[in-house]
């Protein structure tokens, strides 16, 4: 950005005070000149791509034939024949189906690798190296390129060859150990976290290492594991270790250095309740109508309510009882105290803010019918990021990829004939 740059504010932008959501008034995002090749399947590499795709980079996806990635069959639930799973992390991406067991489909796919921008891959260590889709090999040939590799313990070290699954990763780096009820067993978390942020560190890296290349031309190797992401997700967690020598624990819904910063139940649900500061625990007392309990010196301060958080929790529990979640919304709302309801995720899809900020869009399958993604949390004002097409049937642009490479009808007919694409 020059420092004369004349674009558009957030508020300017959207017309409203708000900013622009759902699709954006130009066909193209921040990253429409990069060719990305993705070479991943599952959850952490397609998350990756699709998040670049979403920010208008061109994504060919390379399937195997007749199978493609392994989660269009990990259903149910589908959405006609195409799985929802599948569907959750691959739209505005190409399918070219093509057997890299296959020379001739393994020469197109190196020949697409030299031409891209950015490889994305979350093979176990030194199998695309074998296929020779390796960054050493690639890289001599295409030194611009910026290639990624999402693995389960990354490139180096004793494990580096072990198979790497989100739920060992979250078990190996502490993650499961903080997470579930003080008094019961360490749980996963509910969603797949480890190969989730594998995937936005992934990202973070590709962009940093196509920001550099600006200055160099040259591209390089981004190493990513989900061992390395789900650590550093520990933050403060690690360092009130580092700090005091004592094995952090598991605290449910609550915070261990913040008190009443947990779940109440209500008569007819749950509220998250988040009290950070001692102003706001003022608030909160008032808001409670325990005068008592708002004025006892022993809860004070933040300190004190964590040190005393054992005889606090089940007072407030008492009082947040008798009173509907909708109500004490909009009485804590009323009282500046930050508060939510704990919704489902039917409910959480229907929540109007998330609705207003376009996080959940529509669109048209060619063989599922209508459908609806979660949207793309990124929000630029200028080149916003955009939804555009649904997750593509198995092989759906295999011509198209091909006849890019300048391959004739004839030559892509007997490729097809052969069996080394869809």
């Amino acid at each position: 950005m020059s420092l004369t740059d004349t674009s558009t504010t957030p508020e300017q932008a959207a017309g409203t005070g708000t900013l622009p959501a759902g699709q954006p008034a130009g066909p193209s995002g921040p990253l429409k000149d990069l060719l990305v090749l993705d070479l991943s399947r599952i959850l952490s590499g397609p998350f990756a791509t699709m998040t670049l795709a979403d920010l208008g980079a061109d994504v060919i996806k390379i399937e195997q034939p007749g199978q493609g990635d392994d989660t269009r069959q990990w259903g149910p639930p589908f959405q006609g024949e195409e799985a929802a799973y599948f569907l959750s992390v691959n739209r505005n991406k190409r399918s070219l189906a093509v057997d890299l067991k296959s020379p001739e489909g393994l020469a197109a796919v190196r020949r697409l690798a030299l031409k891209a921008d950015v490889l994305v891959e979350n093979f176990r260590p030194g199998t695309a190296a074998r296929l020779g889709l390796g960054y050493e090999e690639l890289s001599r040939e295409n030194p611009g390129l910026v290639y990624a590799s999402i693995s389960g313990y990354g490139q180096t070290g004793p494990d580096a060859l072990r198979p790497g699954y989100d739920a060992i990763a979250q078990a190996r780096s502490g993650i499961m150990s903080v997470t579930g009820e003080t008094d019961g067993p360490p749980v996963r978390v509910g969603v797949s976290s480890a190969d989730l942020v594998a995937g936005m560190w992934a990202v973070v890296g590709v962009l940093a290492a196509l920001h550099e290349k600006q200055r160099t031309g040259n591209g390089q190797w981004v190493d990513i594991s989900l061992l390395d992401g789900s650590v550093s997700w520990l933050t403060y967690v690690s360092s009130g270790y580092f700090a005091s020598g004592e094995v952090p624990k598991r605290y449910g819904s609550a915070h261990p250095t913040i008190a009443p910063y947990q779940a109440f139940p209500t008569s007819d649900g749950f509220v998250m309740v988040a009290v950070g500061n001692d102003g706001l625990w003022r608030r909160f007392g008032a808001a409670l109508g325990d005068e008592e309990l708002a004025g006892d010196p022993q809860y004070a301060t933040n300190p004190s309510r964590v040190a005393h958080r054992d005889t606090l929790i089940p007072r407030i529990e008492a009082v947040m009882r008798t009173r509907t979640t909708q109500d004490w919304v909009q009485t804590l709302d009323e009282a500046g105290v930050p508060v939510g309801p704990i919704q489902t995720v039917d409910q959480a899809v229907a929540d109007p803010q998330v609705l207003a900020r376009g996080m959940v869009a529509d669109l048209d399958h060619p063989t599922a019918g209508p459908m609806k993604v979660v949207g793309c949390p990124v929000r630029l004002t200028r080149t916003p990021a955009s939804i555009r097409t649904a997750p593509p049937l198995l092989g759906q642009h295999t011509d198209d990829v091909l006849a890019g490479l300048g391959l004739d009808a004839a030559a892509i007919a007997d490729l097809r004939r052969t069996g080394a694409v869809q």
